[in-house]
């Protein structure tokens, strides 16, 4: 999944101060996918008050009955990234990813895929023959200038490690969680992880004082700190806390992310992240002219089989600063 709407906005994300621990809740909006008939997700990253979670700047809830329209085709035909990671988490069914490095694989509830798309990579993703419409996750991590112009690749992890207490089962899918580690390459300070609470609950759960962090709910009903939340908007919790104290009466199924304050400023803009208007540009014209040195064709697919680039808008970037104490309670 990606962002593939017909009119996307720019974007210039800037780095911001520690907020400290704070609780603000930003709702989920629900986006077409453009080229891809009645097909939407509730997407809570970006806002326009909070572009990004440490480097976390996109997540999408894909598949959800409430967004989707029944029968919709969930089949994302090739397009491409520059200067990211995307995660994919299915929830149920199974996706068929391609790219343009050579991956042909199926993933499946449990599993993990991992792309880092460097100075450019393409891929596609279809739902698989026979098996029920795909419900999950997709996330963009943002990687830093370091990394931008790496080579992309791909990894796919079928085992996760996983972070246990007492009422608590915590996969962890990028990152540290207490003393787990994922074996997915992270190019910065982050955390990722499944988190299925048992009904009853009440757990303490260690996390990093330094990083800043938010709260997804996929089921049931969580309260983390003091604040009680439901599936549809994302917790944001700022920084400055080293446990989180969770309870649920009735059980609760969510994501958490965080990691590290993003110091970079960044532009985004449909499926490319980038550090500024003049990089979009380039890219785009790249995949546009069919330039196969940048972004080579997908594997199973021909060079026909893509979704072009919407219009870039008229005017360039104008920087967009994170908001602070907002009041989103």
């Amino acid at each position: 999944m990606s962002d593939l709407e017909a009119h996307p906005g720019e974007a210039v994300c800037e780095p911001s101060p520690s907020p400290g621990p704070v609780a603000e809740l930003y709702p989920a909006r629900e986006v077409p996918l453009g080229g891809v008939r009645g097909v939407y997700v509730e997407r809570t990253l970006p806002q326009r008050d909070l572009p990004t979670v440490g480097a976390w700047c996109f997540l999408d809830r894909f598949g959800s009955a409430t967004a989707t329209e029944a029968g919709a085709s969930p089949d994302i035909l090739p397009h491409p990234h520059i200067g990211l990671q995307t995660v994919t988490w299915p929830l149920d069914g199974r996706i068929r990813h391609r790219d343009s490095v050579g991956s042909d694989v199926e993933i499946e509830p449990g599993q993990l895929n991992l792309m880092t798309s460097g100075r450019g990579i393409a891929h596609s993703e279809f739902g698989v023959p026979g098996a029920e419409a795909g419900h999950g996750l997709q996330l963009w991590i943002a990687l830093p200038g370091t990394a931008t112009g790496i080579e992309p690749h791909f990894e796919q992890h079928r085992e996760l490690p996983v972070y246990s207490a007492a009422g608590l089962r915590a996969t962890v899918l990028i990152g540290a969680l207490g003393d787990v580690t994922s074996p997915a390459k992270a190019y910065t300070p982050i955390v990722g992880a499944d988190i299925v609470l048992d009904p009853g609950a009440e757990v303490r759960l260690p996390v990093e004082r330094g990083f800043e962090h938010a709260v997804l709910v996929i089921a049931g009903t969580v309260t983390v700190d003091g604040t009680e939340l439901t599936p549809g908007p994302l917790l944001y919790l700022g920084t400055d806390r080293a446990e989180l104290r969770l309870t649920s009466s009735g059980g609760a199924h969510f994501a958490l992310v965080g990691g590290e304050p993003f110091v970079e400023e960044l532009v985004m803009w449909w499926n490319f992240v980038a550090r500024s208007h003049d990089e979009i540009v380039e890219a785009r014209g790249a995949w546009e002219a069919r330039d196969t040195s940048r972004f080579p064709t997908v594997v199973g697919h021909t060079p026909e089989e893509r979704i072009p680039a919407p219009p870039l808008p008229p005017l360039r970037l104008k920087p967009r600063k994170r908001a602070t104490g907002c009041p989103h309670h």
